[in-house]
Order: C-alpha cells, then structure tokens, then sequence
C-alpha cells in the first residue's frame, strides 16, 4: 500500500515537513495512488494543516515519485463511482495547492499520471537530470488526466505544449520526456543532478521561503488555446479517426483552461472521468494496459530454465534488417558482434552505417562520445562462418528462402560451440524445417523483431517442438536486455502478428479486385481507429515481404489466404490492381468482413494452440502492429461487439488454446 510519510526537519527556516510517497517496494513496483493512498494523504494534510510548518518538500522512493492512479480499481467502475474519484483527487490535491506555506515537490524518479498532477498542485517543482519518464499517458487509457492536470498544465506551460503532453505524447506510443526535456518544457522550476538531489531541492526550498515572496501564480497567455486545439483536432482526426472519444475530450478542457476558473475546470474533468471511464474504450484500455504490462511479463515464469551468458553475439546478413539488428544488439548488451556476408564490401557497408548511426545518437545526446567510440570497438565481421567462433548467440536474418536457412544453420552449427543459440529473424517460414537436419535442434528458436527494429517494441519468441527450455530461457533473457518485450508463440506458418494481418490483406485484396478503392479499403480499417492505413502499412512492410509471407499462408492455409494478383503485381513492381470483377462493397460491410475475418482467424490460433491466450494475441498486435489501447488490442473489441459471438459462437477470451 502506497502510503505518504510525514517527517520533521529542523532548518534555518523553521520546521520543514518532509512528505515521501513510499510503498515500501523496490522501483520495480511503482506507488500509486489508490483509495488506502488517499486516504494516507488525507491523514498527512490535517497535520500540515494543524502545525506551524515553514514549508513542504514532497518527494518519493528511490527512482520512482509517483505512478499515477491505481488501474487496478478501474475495471468494472461506474459514472458515479469515477466522478467520485475524481472529486476525491480534486479535494486532496487542492488542499495540498492551498496549505498557507510554500511548497515543493522535488522529483527523483518516474512521474506519471497522478504523479504528475499531485506535483503541479505544489508551488515550486524541482526534477532529477536522471529522471527517464514523465508523462500524461491517460488519453491512451482512453481516459483524460482527471486530477487538475487539463487544467494546470496549461496555465503552466501554455496551450501548445499542454497539447503536446496531455494529446500528441499518449497517442504516439506513449512517449515520455526525460527530466532535462521536462524542466526544458517548464514542467519544473529547476534540474538537478541525482546524486545530492534531495538536499538542493531542499536548498531550493529554503531559499523560496527566505525570499518570502508570495506563491506563484500561473497567468500563462492562453488567448491562443481555442486556435491550438481547433489545428491539434485535425491531427487526432488523422490518427483515430473518431473511434476514441478521450483525445477529442482532453482537447476541449485544455481549450476550457482558457476560460474557466480552476473549480470549473476540476467540475469539467469530473464529468468528463464520468463519462470516458465506465465507457468500452476506456475498459478495453485497461485490459490491454494489464496485457501489455503484465500478463506478458509473466510468461518467463512458464520457462523452467536459467538462461546462458551471452557475451558475443553474431548476425548473419548485412542487409537492413541485418544492421538494425546488429546496432541494436550492440547498443544494448555491449558485447562483441560480428557480421558475415557474401562480399567484404557488404559487410564494411553495415558496420560503416552502424558507426553512422552511433555517431548521430551521440549527436542528438541518446550516447556519451566515450560510449560510441567502445561500441565502435566491438563490431567486426567478414566472409567466412569463422568469425562466429566463440559466439553465445547467432540470429540469421538471410533472404527468406527455406533451403539458404538450412544451409546458414549447417554452416553456422559446424563453427559454433555446443551451448550456442542458433536464431532465426524469419517472418513466417517453419523454424522446425530450417533445424531438422542438425544434430542439435534444440538450440534452434525464433526471435521475429519487427520493422523498424528501433520503434517496434515486439519479439515473437518462436518455440518448435525441439526448443529446449535452456534456448528459450536465453531468448527471454536477451530480449528484455534489448528493452523489448518478448511474447512465447508456437512455430506455426507466420505465427501471430504476420498471419493476422495477411488475413486481413486478404480481404482488402479481395475488395481491391472487385472494385472497391484504396481510399475505401483504408478507411475500413482506419474507422476502427488503428494508427496507419493498410496502404501505407503495405509500403512500409514491402509487397515482396507481404506477398512472400501470403505464399507461405497459402501452402498451409489455401482456403483462408488465397494468392492475390494485385499483391502479386505491386510484390514486381507495377503499381496496377487487377480488377477480376466489379462488385464493390459499401466501406461499412468492408468493415465487418474484416472483423469476422480476424475474429476466425484468431480462434483458428488458439484452438491451434499458437499462443496460449487471446491476452497473447492482443499483446502481439499492440507492440508488433500498433493496435491501439482503447481497442484492447483487437480481441477485447471482438468480444464487445459480439463480433467473437457470431464467428466463433462466443468470446475469444473464453477459447482455451489447444482445444478445438
């Protein structure tokens, strides 16, 4: 339980009340406010407020200040039950804005949500140079900051940036802000080094109440807000295409800042939590929050095995999904990596564009000069399989062709020590087929990163029937050391996210070449709020990459995942649709034959037992395809529209994977 610990200091000013936000637990679980905490809080404010204090300085546990609300209260609430909470926050929170003494929250590690807004009801605000993520993540939670922050952030930093944080950061994969850009914003009144953090914000303090000047009042120039946010609806418009009502909502009390006075405003987030929280958006939100978040994570649990050391690692490729592999190995683990190729050309072409790529990290301040020239150091590689001596993990991302993968694992498996992980990058091909001949095939597993590798949050980790738990164990190991998330999956054709998609591309191909449009097959899909049109998806994956991966769909799966000729043509080069017949369907039924084709396939996965649940399918969507939160990946919106119940005869959550 996250409670607020009230202590005395003895200063030069007076008594100072030192308030830390603890809950007893390492930074690995955050605090967070839920109805104990408040209620912790409550109890903290009528000391402050029945002592003659000189002034407050709030902080929080070692790396983490404040996470926000309790998620896990949100399921299952009510209108009456979210406004009360809101009003809650409001009551505390203000109280804390109007206690008669200057006041400071000083920063030192993760800020989110409600852990930002208690910090804007404070006078001053300091932050940790070492702080990594401050954010307003709710509109993702198909929610609105609804404890002051559409109200307060504004008056504090302006319209433009208000937008910014509480809109646009949430709405692209919600980006958070260092502590440097949060003090560059005006978040914070001052950026301190983490090393004496408490004691200079303390000083800071001090010298506030020195100065006795009076509490700051925010007067930002918001004659400019109406305009703002009239533009930054254009921009949601492109992005959820009206299918999450949070967004639009947060832009309209940011607008409000403008005009209304801070009670108003607190009355109008009350009502906007009373409406947006119950809502299926905003639930399906928190489902696909506890997936992400959670459930995935837990999956490490199932593996019986301790994972290897890896400390060399090799790529087999320098192609561009060979390099952005080879850069993000060597960025996160630090350990030697080589490449191998056909040509030396080829292979100093990559590590030329890796030490290009190092050098403009440390351009933008992402690296320490020092970091790039050791990392430089580490990446070598050359022609012949020899180089992969010593190596702890091989991933191959060749050509996607079965019989050259074979050929890679046999080279690799003669060079190679005997507790070597052999990887395969492959998007849709058996990894079983590509191990049969080698006389180890436990060692052999997938590890399928997405493009951009450095964007894509998502590795499926790809476990045939020899994979031992030592490989998988590894393969768990080294993906969390990358900073990316792993979801377990059997090896079957295309495994989750490739054969999802590619059944959706079936039926947009399908319209194309009887007559439907581009614009209408896109708006199809994009009226369910997905971030990126199917079109622009296609141009990004490559139509080589996608008819490759139909093909594989096909020869497992031929009535489902017909061949296309239109995909047939684009994966050559022309850029014309071959129209068998015009029959265009109006975009509406597009639509809802997309769905049921998406709520068959996925039934098909798990009675397959692909993945071991619908939570793992929507965990592959939102970090490998984008799908956003407030759809709860994809299966949470199946089920609420009965879509799951006219396909499958019931909801997908339901389906225990493995049983027809």
């Amino acid at each position: 339980m996250t409670q607020f610990k009230l202590r005395q200091l003895t200063t030069r000013a007076g008594q100072i009340a030192l308030v830390t936000i603890d809950n007893g637990a390492d930074w690995r679980k955050p605090n967070t406010f839920g109805r104990e905490a408040l209620e912790s809080l409550r109890t903290v404010l009528s000391e402050l407020e029945a002592r003659d204090w000189s002034g407050l300085l709030l902080t929080g546990k070692p790396l983490v200040f404040a996470a926000g609300a309790d998620i896990d209260e949100f399921p299952g609430m009510t209108a009456d039950r979210a406004r009360e909470a809101g009003r809650a926050g409001h009551e505390l929170f203000g109280a804390l804005r109007s206690l008669p003494f200057p006041t400071l929250a000083a920063i030192n590690g993760a800020a989110l949500g409600g852990g930002v807004e208690i910090a804007l009801h404070c006078d001053f605000r300091t932050i940790s140079s070492a702080v990594r993520h401050i954010a307003l993540p709710e509109v993702s939670l198909g929610i609105i900051p609804g404890w002051g922050g559409t109200q307060l952030v504004p008056r504090l930093i302006g319209a433009k940036r208000a937008v910014e944080l509480i809109v646009s950061n949430p709405l692209r994969q919600n980006r958070t802000l260092t502590g440097p850009k949060a003090f560059e914003l005006g978040l914070a009144d001052a950026l301190f080094e983490p090393v004496e953090f408490v004691d200079e914000s303390l000083a800071f303090l001090l010298a506030r109440i020195e100065e006795q000047a009076p509490k700051p009042a925010l007067t930002t120039d918001l004659s400019d807000a109406a305009e703002i946010c009239r533009r930054a609806r254009f921009q949601v418009d492109d992005q959820v295409h009206g299918a999450a009502p949070a967004p639009y909502r947060a832009l309209d009390l940011i607008e409000g800042a403008a005009t209304w006075t801070i009670e108003e405003g607190y009355q109008a987030e009350e009502d906007a939590l009373a409406d947006l929280l119950p809502g299926p958006q905003a639930q399906a939100s928190i489902y696909a929050f506890d997936v992400v978040e959670r459930r995935a994570k837990r999956a490490a649990a199932t593996i019986d095995a301790e994972p290897r050391r890896v400390t060399k690692v090799g790529i087999v490729g320098a192609g561009l999904m060979a390099r952005q592999l080879a850069l993000l190995f060597l960025h996160r683990l630090e350990v030697p990596l080589v490449l191998r190729d056909l040509t030396q050309e080829q292979v100093d072409d990559a590590i030329g564009w890796i030490h290009g790529e190092l050098e403009s990290m440390v351009a933008k301040g992402r690296l320490a000069e020092s970091k790039a020239r050791f990392l430089t150091s580490l990446v070598s590689g050359g022609t012949s399989y020899d180089v992969f001596n010593g190596c702890d993990l091989v991933l191959e991302a060749v050509f996607e062709e079965p019989a050259l993968k074979r050929e890679v694992f046999a080279a690799l498996e003669a060079v190679v020590g005997p507790e070597c992980m052999l990887a395969t990058n492959t998007s849709s091909l058996s990894i079983t087929e590509m191990g049969a001949e080698l006389a180890h095939p436990e060692r052999v597993a997938g590890m399928h990163f997405f493009n951009p590798v450095a964007l894509l949050p998502l590795v499926e980790l790809v476990r045939t029937a020899h994979t031992d738990d030592a490989t998988l164990a590894t393969a768990w190991a080294v993906t969390g050391n990358l900073k990316k998330r792993g979801v377990l999956v059997r090896d079957a054709p295309a495994f989750v996210v490739n054969r999802v998609l590619t059944r959706m591309t079936t039926v947009l191909m399908h319209a194309l070449e009887h007559g439907n449009t581009i614009e209408e097959t896109d708006q199809a899909v994009l009226r369910l709020g997905l971030p990126m049109a199917p079109s622009v998806l296609l141009g990004m994956v490559g139509p080589r990459v996608a008819n490759h991966v139909l093909e594989t769909l096909h020869g497992s799966f031929p009535d489902r995942f017909p061949l296309s000729a239109t995909l047939a043509s684009l994966a050559a080069g022309d850029t014309d649709i071959v129209v068998l017949e015009h029959a265009p369907q109006p975009v509406e039924q597009l639509t809802i034959a997309v769905l049921e084709a998406l709520a068959d396939e996925i039934r098909r996965l798990l009675e397959e037992g692909v993945v071991e649940s619908a939570a793992a399918v929507d965990a592959c969507l939102i970090l490998g395809a984008g799908f956003p939160f407030f759809l709860g990946g994809l299966t949470k919106h199946l089920d609420q529209t009965g879509v799951s119940q006219r396909v499958a005869g019931g909801p997908l959550a339901e389906i225990r994977a493995g049983m027809s």
